[in-house]
């Protein structure tokens, strides 16, 4: 992941050195608002773990899941010079991914269940969903020709976290997103864009409440998330 970021960083560092380069490039042919939708390939890696308290072993969970899914992004290019530019924006984007921890043992004074990905339920059972990703972004961008440029993109990634079971709920979650991108204008004002990057999300917790998993118990989730992204879209 460190080195995915000195990837990124050594990249913009290049473009900023050919930006003396650049030739008939023009920046307000990619200023001013912009909206647009977008298609994306989601890989959603969280890895989770579970303890039924002092003294027992921890368990891991691993689940993986490639999704396509859909978003909605505005925002506002500022130009800075003939080759470059400042865009601001936001993104939406539905889809969802889960992870879960299951106890398929009938007894219910056991509480030092080891947790597996299953589809089936209990009075056990444990999940985490993650849904509903807003990203808020700034986008360093490089101008290469009247018609096309190229962008690294920094931003803070939110998302929502709903859990099943007898546990407590944890926070949303949140996590800094990288990526590198394309845009190419028409003239009509019409523009593609291509994107890839991951995110970094902070951890979640939680434990049992009490009454069919034992307070001691704790869950926790790390999700990961890798993507590619192209969108369709009109600068005014």
């Amino acid at each position: 992941m460190n080195k995915l970021k000195t990837m990124l960083c050594a990249v913009f560092t290049l473009m900023l050195v050919n930006i003396t380069t650049t030739v008939q490039a023009d920046s307000s042919n990619f200023a001013g608002p912009y909206i647009g939708i977008s298609a994306s390939g989601y890989g959603i890696q969280l890895s989770g773990s579970s303890n039924a308290g002092i003294g027992q072993p921890t368990e891991e969970v691993s689940l993986g899941q490639v999704a396509p899914i859909t978003g909605f992004e505005a925002g506002y290019a500022i130009p800075i010079g003939s080759a470059f530019l400042i865009d601001i924006g936001a993104s939406m984007f539905h889809g969802a991914a889960k992870l879960e921890f299951h106890d398929d043992r009938a007894d219910p004074g056991n509480v030092t269940e080891a947790p597996v990905v299953s589809d089936t339920g209990g009075a056990k059972d444990v999940s985490f969903s993650i849904d509903n990703l807003v990203n808020y972004y700034i986008a360093p961008t490089l101008v290469l020709s009247d018609t096309s440029s190229l962008y690294l993109k920094v931003g803070l990634t939110e998302a929502d976290v709903t859990v099943t079971g007898d546990i407590t709920s944890p926070g949303n979650l949140s996590g800094t997103t990288w990526a590198l991108g394309t845009r190419t204008v028409l003239e009509s004002g019409i523009f593609i864009k291509t994107e890839a990057g991951y995110t970094d999300y902070n951890g979640i917790s939680a434990h049992g409440k009490g009454t069919s998993i034992n307070s001691t118990n704790s869950y926790s989730a790390e999700p990961t998330v890798a993507f590619g992204t192209v969108a369709l879209g009109f600068r005014f």
